[in-house]
């Protein structure tokens, strides 16, 4: 294979920017879409066990729906669609006015669509308290919600933070779909770079080596967060 390998065309100025560029936007697209995909996932994890079956079934549509539809998929419909089944002034502001659209739309999409995921991992959380505990929570009097703030919520985080690993690490590789709506994350960056240089493997090697690291970063942290909060002896749903 005669292949003209030239490294350091990484390390000129301009090339190299980009690559930082891109680096910024893949973090800032993950760690806002995860923003999004807690807040919205532990609240619909949590309205998936309440009592109300309403609540629950609203939830329940919701996780089928995200979860069911390919992320790519919801990017185009939230980029190309929405904004032409709004009001057309809201449409035009969309398209037009509105800033970095193409980063609040991968942002808007990644976060719900992730949500639908966390929401699962809450859920399970929640039911794998033992049953023992919510009975003792309602014959000390406590409300549902009291029971779910005091007994159930506390437990079920801790108990969900080895999933939320691969959660967390998804969102960062899912990122890289944002390059189909035009947003110049690390991906697209690369693909610039070999485009411009036709140094592909040299610009794809470089964006392979980044994730690696941003994986290898995000574990250590998680695995810190799992040790702090693991809770010693304790025994799952009770069968």
């Amino acid at each position: 294979m005669n292949y003209n390998w030239n490294w350091a065309v990484l390390l000129e100025e301009e090339y190299l920017q980009w690559l930082i560029s891109g680096l910024g936007w893949t973090v800032s697209v993950a760690l806002c879409g995860w923003v999004i995909a807690m807040t919205v996932g532990c609240l619909v994890g949590v309205g998936r066990t309440v009592p109300n079956r309403w609540i629950r079934l609203v939830c329940t549509c919701y996780v089928e729906l995200f979860r069911n539809i390919p992320l790519l998929v919801q990017m185009f419909i939230w980029y190309f669609a929405i904004p032409e089944l709004v009001p057309d002034d809201i449409g035009r502001w969309m398209k037009r006015d509105m800033p970095n659209p193409e980063f609040v739309t991968a942002v808007v999409a990644l976060g719900l669509y992730t949500a639908s995921r966390v929401a699962e991992q809450v859920r399970a959380g929640i039911e794998t308290v033992p049953v023992g505990l919510k009975s003792a929570a309602t014959a000390h009097g406590l409300s549902t919600y009291q029971s779910y703030r005091y007994i159930q919520l506390p437990i079920s985080f801790r108990l969900i933070v080895p999933p939320m690993t691969s959660e967390f690490l998804t969102v960062f590789k899912n990122s890289s779909l944002a390059l189909t709506i035009g947003l110049l994350e690390l991906t697209a960056q690369s693909q610039q770079i070999a485009e411009y240089t036709f140094q592909g493997f040299e610009a794809f090697t470089a964006a392979t080596i980044i994730y690696v690291f941003i994986a290898l970063i995000v574990t250590a942290l998680m695995h810190l967060l799992e040790r702090h909060t693991a809770i010693p002896g304790f025994v799952g749903k009770d069968s």
